[in-house]
């Protein structure tokens, strides 16, 4: 009974679980996607405005001797406003998304 292949022996590469999970996953990232904040399109001039609208409501402090910006809710330091600006839509994105899932 050489090269036989019981049902109790089951062929690895019959098992589609993984594949299935991966395929999973791609479509709850690209609903993901879809839902949330494009932050592709901040440039410069929309990142110094948002910022500075951050730092006059508290929310980023300005730490001149490290040259950093702090984002006050999540404690992240940023040394680029336009990293900070795309962090804060992304983190408006996932609060206002969980304040919606309630």
């Amino acid at each position: 009974m050489r090269g036989v292949i019981t049902m109790s022996d089951p062929n690895p590469r019959d098992d589609t679980s993984a594949d299935y999970e991966q395929f999973e996953a791609e479509l709850l990232a690209q609903d993901r996607d879809i839902a949330g904040v494009d932050t592709a399109d901040v440039d410069d001039a929309t990142a110094q405005n948002l910022v500075s609208e951050l730092v006059d409501a508290d929310v980023v402090t300005l730490v001149p001797e490290d040259q950093v910006l702090v984002h006050e809710p999540s404690g992240n330091a940023f040394d680029s406003s336009t990293q900070l600006a795309v962090f804060h839509q992304g983190w408006t994105a996932g609060r206002d998304a969980d304040k919606e899932g309630e």
